[in-house]
């Protein structure tokens, strides 16, 4: 539990507690990249990755047990994919990760999560490795919702090796 007492930035982060890297878990193959980047870089500052899914809303409005069912399979879904890179991350990095599944759009609950977690320190996505530019989520955060995030984004290169992202790190 935080402390009245400790020191916050001028952006709100709590000083001195642990660095948090914050990786975006969806079915990407460049996801892993951004994976392994934070979960080195965690191991290399003592810090710890947390993993974050969202659960698209459906659009079941008058059949709200159908609805009910079907954001429950939803989330033992991303349940079981966070737990599969978990111990990725674990491996890699020295620790559990922290988890986080929210319900919405992921644009949406990832800026509001960044807002009610002050403990998260980094932001690090992975870019597209398709000529269709860097992906929609690093499209929409580093434009007109770039003044609305409070933290450094890393941009990891989407095709980077193992071998390449071990010697960065």
């Amino acid at each position: 539990m935080a402390s009245s007492k400790r020191q916050r930035s001028k952006s709100g982060r709590l000083k001195g507690d642990e660095r948090i890297f914050l990786v975006v878990v969806d079915e990407s193959d460049e996801m892993r990249v951004a994976l392994r980047f934070a979960s080195l870089r965690a191991k290399a500052t003592d810090g710890r990755v947390a993993l974050f899914a969202a659960i698209e809303p459906s659009d079941f409005g008058h059949w709200q047990a159908v609805k009910e069912r079907m954001e429950e399979e939803l989330r033992e879904e991303a349940e079981a994919r966070l737990e599969k890179f978990a111990d990725d991350v674990n491996v890699l990095s020295g620790k559990m990760p922290i988890i986080y599944i929210r319900y919405g759009t992921h644009r949406d609950v990832l800026l509001q999560l960044l807002h009610e977690e002050p403990q998260i320190s980094v932001l690090v996505l992975a870019a597209g490795t398709g000529g269709k530019g860097p992906g929609p989520l690093i499209s929409h955060l580093t434009g007109k919702e770039y003044s609305k995030i409070d933290i450094p984004i890393t941009i990891v290169p989407g095709n980077l090796s193992d071998e390449a992202i071990d010697a960065v790190t």
